[in-house]
C-alpha cells in the first residue's frame, strides 16, 4: 500500500482525493453510504452570510458527457452553517477533514464571511473562496474573470482569516495562468480548478432553454480534456499547490490530474452518478500506485514527460 498523504502547503490531508463544492451537499447527505473520514477532504456547498435560495426551478439538464447546472449557490447562511444540525456540528463529529467554500455579492461580504469561519474554525482546516460560479447575477464569476477583482477579493479574505486559503478559479478566462498568478500574489496559498464552464440546453420542442436561468454550468467528462489542460499550466505558473477537478469520473482520470500537476484532486459529477465514486478512486489510485512501483501519491505529481 503506498502512501496516499497530500501536502498541500499548509495543511495536509490523509489522501489526495475530495469533494468538489455543490455536488456533495454539506456532507450529511451521502453520510449513509461511507465513513466521510475515509476522504482526504469534503468540500460543502457556498455559504454567504445570509441564506440563499437559489435559482428558479428546473435548475439541473443533463446533456451529452455531462450536465448543466444552475442552481445558484442555494445555502443555508453562516448562521446556519455554524449551527445547524445537519453542517458543521456533524461535520465535526463525523472526523471528516472539512474545507468551507465560500462566497458573497460583494468583496466586504467574502470577508465578513472569512472572519465569521475564523470565530468558530473548529473542525475546519481551510477556506475554498468562490469566484468562479457562472450561475449567479452578483459575485461569483464577475470576480474571477476580472484578476484585479479577484486579487481584492482573496485579499480580503486573507486579512479576515488564519485559516488557509484556496482560490477556485474560473475556467471562463483565456489566460488562466495569469489568475492563478495574480491570486498566489494576493496571499493564496492554493488554487482549485477548475468550476463549470457556461453552457446552454435549449428544448427544441418548446424551444424554450431546458433550465430557467437559460445558461448554466457544464460539468462531467465532456470538460475534462479542458481541465487537464487548464491545471497543467496553473501549474507551471505558481509556486503554490494546485487541486484540479473537471470531469473525475474515475481513478484514471484522477490520476491524470495528478500527473499534469495537481497535488490533489476533486470529484464532483460523479457523484451524482455513482455516491461511491470518491472512495473508489481513492482505492484505485492506490491500486495504481502498488502496480507501477511508487511509494506515494506525491511522487507522481507534476510527472509529465
Amino acid at each position: 500500500m503506498a502512501d496516499l498523504t497530500c501536502n498541500l502547503g499548509k495543511f495536509t490531508l490523509k489522501n489526495p482525493v475530495m469533494t468538489a463544492s455543490g455536488t456533495f451537499g454539506y456532507g450529511y447527505e451521502y453520510s449513509h453510504f461511507y465513513d466521510l473520514a475515509r476522504l482526504g477532504a469534503v468540500v460543502v456547498k457556498g455559504i454567504r452570510m445570509t441564506p440563499s435560495h437559489g435559482n428558479p426551478t428546473p435548475r439541473v439538464a443533463e446533456v451529452t458527457g455531462g450536465m448543466l447546472n444552475a442552481i445558484g449557490l442555494q445555502g443555508p447562511g453562516l448562521d446556519g452553517f455554524l449551527h445547524g444540525e445537519h453542517y458543521l456540528p456533524f461535520l465535526r463529529k463525523s472526523g471528516a477533514a472539512v474545507i468551507v467554500n465560500i462566497w458573497g455579492t460583494t468583496i466586504a461580504e467574502y470577508g465578513e464571511v472569512a472572519a465569521g469561519l475564523e470565530a468558530d474554525k473548529a473542525g475546519i482546516v481551510a477556506l475554498e473562496i468562490n469566484i468562479s460560479c457562472p450561475n449567479v447575477k452578483a459575485g461569483g464569476v464577475a470576480f474571477g474573470t476580472d484578476p484585479e477583482l479577484a486579487q481584492k477579493v482573496v485579499a480580503t479574505v486573507r486579512k479576515a482569516t488564519t485559516l488557509p486559503v484556496i482560490t477556485k478559479l474560473s475556467p471562463n478566462v483565456s489566460r488562466i495562468g495569469d489568475f492563478a498568478r495574480a491570486v498566489e500574489a494576493a496571499g493564496s496559498d492554493a488554487v482549485s480548478l477548475i468550476n463549470t464552464i457556461t453552457g446552454m440546453s435549449i428544448d427544441i420542442e418548446t424551444r424554450r432553454p431546458r433550465i430557467a436561468n437559460r445558461t448554466g454550468g457544464l460539468s462531467g467528462p465532456a470538460v475534462k480534456p479542458i481541465a487537464v489542460r487548464m491545471v497543467c499550466e496553473a501549474a507551471q505558473a505558481v509556486k503554490i499547490p494546485v487541486i484540479g477537478m473537471g470531469g473525475i469520473m474515475n481513478a484514471a482520470d484522477a490520476i491524470e490530474f495528478l500527473i499534469a500537476g495537481a497535488s490533489a484532486v476533486a470529484v464532483g459529477t460523479a457523484n451524482f452518478t455513482d455516491p461511491y465514486a470518491p472512495v473508489k478512486i481513492i482505492d484505485g489510485i492506490d491500486d495504481w500506485l502498488d502496480r507501477h512501483g511508487c511509494k506515494t501519491a506525491a511522487e507522481i505529481v507534476g510527472s509529465l514527460r
